[in-house]
């Protein structure tokens, strides 16, 4: 299955919109926008995972270096994520303290 990502911008923010599987194969491509972002000067970021069906461990590690690059340039990372399956996989990695997750874009973009 293929990534989509979709990019806007909201509220100063920028979300990235994530669709399908970030694995193995797709996660570059997320990396990649991510990279893509933060060198175009775009430091606060919600990556909205309401969309995505399957998450492992290569994507995770995308996550948290997308994390590190905006924290180095005194950004943010926000995640969106409601399914319990995905949710489950930050508690278990103890990721869940490491992100700030929302249940929608749009508590993300009110709890700035």
């Amino acid at each position: 299955m293929d990534l989509t990502l979709a990019t806007r911008d909201a509220d100063g923010k920028t979300i990235v919109a994530v669709g399908g599987e970030i694995d193995v194969y797709t996660a570059p491509k997320l990396r990649d926008k991510i990279t893509e972002l933060v060198a175009a000067g775009v430091y606060d970021l919600v990556i909205d995972m309401e969309a995505v069906e399957f998450l492992d461990s290569t994507g995770l590690g995308v996550l948290v270096g997308g994390l590190k690059k905006v924290r180095a340039h005194e950004g943010s990372l926000q995640l969106v994520c409601n399914q319990d399956r995905l949710l489950k996989i930050f508690r278990i990695t103890g990721l869940a303290k490491v992100f700030v997750i929302h249940e929608s874009a749009d508590a993300a973009l009110a709890g700035s």
